[in-house]
């Protein structure tokens, strides 16, 4: 674990799937048609307070939703890519801009369209829920399931890491 935290203070950007990962994995559909999806709002504002550090956020997803666009904006997360199964692709091609690299990348993910991305990120991070496979695969698994709380455990472990946390935390003390 001291090797994953010396590691932590090189990370620039972290990348998040979206289904099983900021939510439960559930696909919910009205009568007409209309999917819904439920976010954590913990989650949300551990995405918050670790952008405020200077992380990079961002989201790869394989599905295309209205509703991930919203949750995106309402995190005021600007990298946003969907529609894409090949997320070790869409991350290589956000981080070229960027001067990013992959030492410098957390990703979390729960599934095998996530493996190739979790094994070439930094540090790659697996919900607790996540396949065996994936959680074998990545160097640190969350003990919070997706849309449970995995998300934020993650953003206040790395800030943590990088010694921000306590800082944040004071400011809601006072």
């Amino acid at each position: 674990m001291d090797e994953l935290r010396r590691r932590a203070r090189a990370i620039k950007l972290v990348a998040f799937d979206i289904d099983g990962v900021m939510t439960d994995g559930r696909l919910y559909y009205t009568d007409f048609g209309n999917e819904t999806k439920a976010f954590n709002v913990k989650d949300g504002l551990g995405i918050k307070l670790l952008r405020s550090t200077g992380v990079e956020i961002a989201i790869i997803t394989g599905r295309t939703s209205e509703l991930v666009k919203k949750r995106a904006s309402d995190l005021k997360i600007s990298k946003l890519v969907q529609g894409r199964e090949d997320k070790i692709v869409a991350l290589k091609e956000m981080m070229a801009p960027m001067g990013i690299q992959a030492h410098e990348v957390a990703y979390m993910g729960d599934d095998l369209p996530d493996l190739s991305a979790i094994r070439f990120a930094g540090i790659g991070v697996a919900v607790a829920d996540a396949l065996p496979i994936v959680r074998e695969h990545a160097d640190m698994v969350m003990t919070r399931g997706g849309g449970d709380g995995a998300v934020r455990e993650f953003c206040e472990w790395l800030m943590a890491a990088q010694g921000t946390l306590d800082g944040i935390l004071d400011g809601y003390m006072n």
